[in-house]
């Protein structure tokens, strides 16, 4: 329901009472899912120009310049609550609707990434969480034809009542040759196409912006749930960029959140719009107008189009085997009007509705929850297979072999860090994610790190940062302790980007991620998305005999580290990186004068050594735990031939062993040498295999 002092003031502004479906209307737009009242001012510091950026914040998706004759569409969003009932559906249409907003804009969509948070592993509910979400996000992806490229996944018991399912979508077009998402021309139609309108997904919008509570449960928020048909998505698609490129359409946006109310405000926020309920097509002969108007069923958009082309666009969706229809026209007012059943049932000034919530103030709290260093109890090396045996860095192949990352033949890498895409014989490359962990110890630091970690991805495969987007996943802002992270998350986000010149040009916020019947709340994971740009590495695995080395400096930083996790040790976690190593780094792998590169993040130097020299002999000097375990950021593991390079390039570095091929990683350390076969590291990385095929 609206909330009471929200009705209150909306009805001193119109001096009458509110209609129903305008009752229901303003609870789902000023919404926070819709409206971002309690974080718009945090997100107004964030850096959001460059030279690159065309169009940043506020439309279906941000629009950046990749090369003279290619731009991109990029957008990102989350699918939380929803995946938690449904994960199946929840997944399948978090990837329908991220991908319309890209073809809102007239791009063709090239990718997907998927950070991805859940639960314990050993919970059957957090298995059949993954089993369906990886299910529905493959099916619905695999249909349409997107390669799913680099995902993250994290688990910890904080997501068991509310898993993160954010996507992330990018599209290619030509320069100068975009639509947007507000209509300019008064007396135009406004279109409606794709999916008929159904019931499902009633009142998402409001859904989202609460907890999942005890009442609710899988029962009770189903109606809010709604199903995917991706073969109607690839309809819309080829229908959509068809219409674009024949200047059917002249501006386009999804249907998300709060459906076509929605959809047709936000459009028509400068010009006004009168809508024509009764001329929807619906699934349903028996709706009411506010199931009409705030429906969330799946696969459609409202366009807006000159009234000599409504008869080709028409012709367009038949072809495509699409419902069509004329459901409003834009006014040259500031009102926004709904008609039905012969009289007016909304009538509204359309700013106040798209854009007039008031901002929430709530109170900010700071917290401490470092714990002091405890020295974990066991042998070296049942520490490093118990770290590596964690989900966090297990081989995960299980589920994403179900993804075609080679859909449309541009993937030239995909691992479990970083994806590469050629591009006009160029290489974009891709990261995503945030690690919760640290970003709950310290929010600021962890935020500012979470930038630093995607940059460090991206240059390690001789890409250049050029722009991010943002998904916000918080628990409740009404909790003094979560504002206190948002605040301070959105200021390491923003104070780093602008050290490494990243604009930060769209993105979402999801709040109330946390489950009343299960008494969790998320930790804060405010999860990135960074894209780069550079010339095409080809990849080879270090010849025998080349050196490793360590750039960088290592600092006791344990806390939130995946050893944390599996042991409990505490310590401090990771303070903000230096950036000193990124462009150097950037720089020895587009010359080829190292053989080999990996940003040293989660699972520390272990974790780097497992993936790029696993079979190798090193030598650890000082304490063996800080040195494999910590998880400092701005550090680079390199493998080269010959190390004038790298004392010529001014880095700090640790040469510490040689490329083998004995088939053994070999460690040694003061205290004990850990020999590890491609056996032991084949049943470690194999965790998550196991735990989920296990009845």
């Amino acid at each position: 329901m609206l909330a009471e002092n929200d009705e209150v003031y909306i009805r001193s502004v119109l001096g009458r009472e509110l209609t129903p479906l305008e009752a229901a209307a303003f609870e789902n737009l000023w919404s926070e899912h819709c409206s971002y009242r309690s974080t718009r001012k945090f997100l107004r510091t964030l850096p959001t120009t460059g030279e690159d950026v065309i169009i940043g914040p506020g439309d279906d998706a941000a629009i950046v310049k990749f090369s003279d004759d290619a731009v991109l569409a990029i957008a990102m969003e989350s699918h939380n609550h929803p995946s938690y009932i449904n994960p199946y559906a929840g997944a399948a249409t978090g990837v329908g609707g991220i991908v319309r907003d890209v073809i809102s804009m007239g791009a063709q969509p090239v990718g997907i990434q998927a950070p991805w948070y859940f639960g314990n592993l050993a919970e059957e509910r957090t298995k059949w969480l993954i089993r369906n979400a990886t299910a529905g996000a493959a099916d619905y992806s695999n249909t349409i034809n997107v390669p799913v490229l680099s995902g993250y996944q994290m688990f910890d018991e904080s997501f068991s009542g509310n898993p993160l399912i954010n996507v992330v979508c990018f599209g290619m077009m030509k320069p100068n040759r975009f639509m947007f998402g507000k209509a300019f021309k008064p007396g135009w139609k406004l279109m409606l196409f794709g999916a008929k309108t159904g019931r499902d997904g009633l009142g998402g919008a409001a859904f989202a912006s609460g907890d999942i509570s005890k009442e609710a449960g899988e029962e009770g928020a189903a109606n809010t749930c709604v199903e995917g048909h991706p073969e109607i998505e690839a309809n819309l698609i080829a229908a959509t960029l068809e219409m674009f490129e024949r200047k059917t359409i002249l501006a386009c946006r999804d249907l998300g959140a709060a459906g076509l109310c929605g959809a047709s405000s936000e459009m028509c926020v400068d010009v006004g719009a009168r809508i024509f309920a009764d001329a929807v097509p619906l699934g349903d002969s028996e709706m009411s107008v506010t199931e009409i108007l705030l429906s969330e069923s799946q696969e459609r958009m409202l366009a807006e189009i000159h009234p000599d082309k409504v008869a080709e666009a028409e012709e367009v969706c038949a072809r495509y085997g699409l419902s069509c229809a004329v459901v409003g026209e834009t006014m040259g007012s500031d009102r926004f009007v709904v008609e039905f059943g012969g009289g007016v049932v909304c009538d509204l000034p359309i700013k106040l509705l798209a854009g007039g919530a008031p901002e929430r103030e709530f109170p900010l709290r700071p917290y401490a929850a470092e714990m002091p260093f405890v020295r974990p109890e066991g042998s070296l090396r049942e520490l490093v297979l118990a770290v590596l045996s964690h989900p966090d860095l297990a081989d995960n192949s299980m589920h994403a072999s179900q993804f075609n990352s080679q859909a449309q033949g541009r993937t030239y890498a995909v691992t479990p860090f970083y994806s590469v895409l050629e591009v006009e014989g160029r290489g974009l490359s891709l990261a995503c994610g945030c690690n919760a962990r640290h970003t709950f110890l310290n929010p600021y630091a962890g935020a500012a790190n979470t930038v630093l970690e995607l940059a460090s991805h991206i240059v390690s495969v001789g890409g250049m940062p050029f722009c991010a987007l943002d998904n916000l996943n918080f628990g409740s802002p009404e909790n003094p302790e979560v504002m206190w992270q948002i605040s301070e998350a959105v200021k390491g986000m923003g104070d780093m980007c602008r050290i490494l010149h990243v604009p930060v040009v769209g993105g979402n916020v999801s709040l109330y991620n946390g489950s009343e019947a299960q008494g969790t709340c998320v930790r804060p994971t405010p999860a990135m998305a960074m894209f780069g740009k550079g010339d095409l590495i080809g990849w080879e695995w270090p010849d025998v005999g080349d050196s490793i080395a360590i750039v960088g400096e290592t600092r006791a930083e344990l806390g939130g580290s995946v050893l944390d996790a599996v042991t409990g040790c505490g310590g401090a976690a990771p303070d903000v990186g230096g950036v000193a190593a990124l462009p150097v780094i950037r720089d020895l792998v587009e010359k080829a004068q190292v053989s080999g590169s990996m940003a040293i993040t989660r699972g520390g130097l272990l974790y780097a050594l497992v993936n790029l020299a696993a079979q190798a002999r090193v030598t650890i000097k000082g304490d063996a735990v800080t040195k494999l375990f910590s998880e400092t950021y701005g550090r680079f593991l390199v493998t080269f031939s010959d190390e004038y390079f790298l004392k010529e390039s001014g880095l700090s570095y640790e040469v510490i062993g040689k490329i083998t091929a004995d088939g053994k990683l070999t460690i040694e350390t003061d205290e004990e040498t850990v020999v590890l076969t491609q056996q032991d590291l084949f049943m470690a990385g194999s965790s998550i295999t196991r735990a989920c095929r296990a009845r």
